[in-house]
């Protein structure tokens, strides 16, 4: 069987789904090909679910100016389209001396992507917003929430659709290739068929880099290398004492072993950084025994044996473990030289705070 689409979206995570939903919206002929049963399975289903405020990236990178963007962006739909959703705020703190210095050098960091509601505050004053908490010193994001990823991606869907897109489960990409006036994919899965497209746009996630490899055409130089780097959770058992989220100095490959709140006020712990060599979501449960050093740090009060194995998910990292952390990739023809190709690499967090922002992005980058 052979077909042919418009537009091709690779991918049903938060990102392929919010770029399908703006070039359907723009009225393009869209279908989005997802390898899994359902949408969102992987890395947009399998992280903190946190609204990011931009705190933490490089000044002038797309992680900030997609992160600080999408943010507002994220906060007005959701309201919109009644997402499920709390602004619920974050400190950011400091236990001991060292740390008081990073947290200094955070804060100028956030001011200059623009971030400018962030308030100091003394160990004392955290403590009487969180009774529980015990930190030197720490500044706290009101603009920082939580979200409901599954209701988010639904939403996205729902609009998608309602345009007019279509989306096909259990489709993988297996090859492609570069033709004079688009592409030709061959998808696998249930329904074997040659696909044609003149707009292909590369949302894999994990899979992008690999995805890219298969398509002929695509020039090698162009698609970075792939790394996985896997963060566990363990959830607590009980109701947590904290309102707000807890994070502490960030470390290399990600934001450290945060205090976050699910929409049930369930507390969760994580993601720690491992770096491994492909796909895999075990989670160890004895990886929780760093867990309790690394929360006492801020919540001495944590009880032996409450802390219990959550889930793990997988950053889509696109540097290792001795390079300096990359930012997100968003490639289009300028940049590969294939008309009509978009190739979105590394978007881990704050993809999902970022996704509105970044299919805005992607629409700039095709013709009109």
């Amino acid at each position: 069987m052979s077909d042919a689409v418009e537009c091709v979206v690779i991918g049903a995570g938060v990102i392929g789904l919010a770029v399908a939903r703006a070039l359907s919206q723009a009225g393009h002929e869209v279908l989005i090909l997802e390898a899994a049963r359902q949408f969102g399975t992987e890395t947009s289903s399998r992280n903190s679910e946190v609204i990011h405020a931009g705190l933490h990236y490089p000044n002038g990178s797309l992680k900030a100016r997609f992160c600080v963007k999408g943010r507002d962006m994220l906060y007005a739909y959701c309201v919109e389209h009644g997402v499920p959703h709390r602004r619920l705020g974050k400190l950011t703190v400091a236990c001991d001396e060292r740390e008081v210095t990073s947290l200094d050098a955070i804060k100028k960091k956030a001011e200059g992507n623009g971030v400018a509601n962030l308030e100091w505050v003394s160990g004392d004053d955290a403590q009487a917003m969180e009774p529980e908490l015990r930190c030197l010193r720490a500044f706290y994001s009101p603009s920082t929430g939580i979200i409901d990823s599954h209701a988010l991606m639904l939403a996205y869907l729902g609009d998608a659709e309602a345009a007019g897109a279509s989306i096909a489960y259990r489709a993988s990409v297996r090859r492609g290739r570069v033709t004079g006036d688009g592409f030709a994919l061959d998808v696998g899965g249930d329904e074997a068929m040659s696909l044609d497209c003149k707009v292909l746009v590369n949302s894999a996630g994990l899979y992008a880099p690999s995805l890219a490899r298969r398509i002929a055409g695509v020039p090698p130089a162009s698609i970075p290398k792939d790394y996985f780097c896997r963060g566990v959770y363990f959830t607590l058992a009980g109701r947590a004492p904290f309102s707000r989220l807890v994070y502490p100095v960030p470390e290399h490959a990600g934001l450290g072993v945060h205090l976050t709140l699910d929409m049930g006020g369930q507390a969760k712990f994580g993601p720690d950084t491992e770096w491994i060599d492909g796909v895999d979501y075990t989670v160890d449960p004895r990886r929780g025994d760093k867990f309790y050093a690394a929360i006492r740090a801020y919540w001495p009060g944590l009880k032996d044996e409450t802390l219990q194995p959550g889930y793990a998910g997988i950053r889509p990292k696109i540097s290792g473990p001795t390079e300096p952390a990359a930012d997100f990739v968003v490639q289009g023809p300028g940049d590969h030289g294939v008309a009509g190709l978009i190739n979105l690499y590394g978007i881990e967090s704050p993809g999902l705070t970022s996704s509105l922002a970044i299919a805005e992005h992607v629409m700039g980058m095709l013709p009109q």
